[in-house]
């Protein structure tokens, strides 16, 4: 059987450096595309891209799709003032994300969002944010574990627990009002939604608040990879 392509959302910054280069670069950290690998998919990275068409054009290439974590979404996307203490907007990678996440409900492809990811998929249904919260962020750059609770019977404590577990977590922001369709199937311990499914999706449909792609547990992103397998095909070489 073929590998299932699985497409990530990628990162776009303005500078970065290795060896003798410092220059404009779309990167994503390793841990997406390991796990992708170690679950028996091929990973392909997806910066954003304003053409007409791209997001359905890409979605209609890969098996499955990862919407990464990273900067705070424009509060605009969800019709609220800016908070001071929110982020600078990442304009061009909200409308490749939210285009991509709308794409692939529409093409009923796998789709995992993961802590950004997952608060652009409350938004593209019509969700809302929470734009500060404290106590689930640690040093810049780095992650602190904390505790979430899956809700019985969910998707997501079918695959990972029915009881508290610890996650690697980095985030300032959450869920505020639900999106359409979509149902709260993990909280913190503060109460803050920590997960979110879409039950009516005909596919694997989950985001994750905290980031897997940052711990040893392979189980969401080979999740992932395994509704792949199991969807439609794209074109003649799949």
């Amino acid at each position: 059987m073929a590998r299932s392509l699985i497409g990530i959302s990628s990162y776009l910054e303005d500078s970065a450096r290795w060896g003798v280069w410092e220059t404009p670069a779309a990167l994503l950290p390793v841990g997406y595309h390991r796990h992708v690998q170690r679950a028996g998919g091929l990973a392909a990275l997806l910066p954003p891209d304003a053409g007409p068409g791209a997001a359905t054009a890409a979605v209609a290439r890969v098996d499955g799709l990862v919407i990464a974590g990273g900067p705070d979404v424009d509060p605009a996307r969800y019709g609220a003032a800016r908070d001071p203490r929110t982020g600078p907007p990442a304009a061009a990678r909200d409308a490749w994300e939210l285009a991509l996440i709308e794409a692939a409900l529409a093409a009923g492809l796998p789709l995992l969002g993961i802590c950004r990811g997952m608060q652009l998929l409350n938004v593209a249904l019509g969700g809302t944010l929470r734009q500060h919260l404290d106590g689930h962020q640690g040093r810049p750059g780095s992650f602190v574990d904390h505790e979430v609770t899956p809700v019985p019977g969910s998707l997501l404590a079918g695959l990972l627990s029915p009881t508290p577990l610890a996650v690697p977590t980095h985030h300032h922001q959450a869920v505020a009002v639900l999106g359409a369709g979509l149902t709260a199937t993990a909280h913190a311990a503060d109460g803050s939604v920590e997960a979110l499914e879409l039950p009516t999706a005909e596919s694997f449909v989950l985001g994750v608040q905290w980031h897997p792609e940052a711990s040893d547990d392979p189980r969401l992103l080979s999740a992932l990879v395994m509704a792949a397998a199991g969807g439609r095909s794209h074109g003649p070489g799949s």
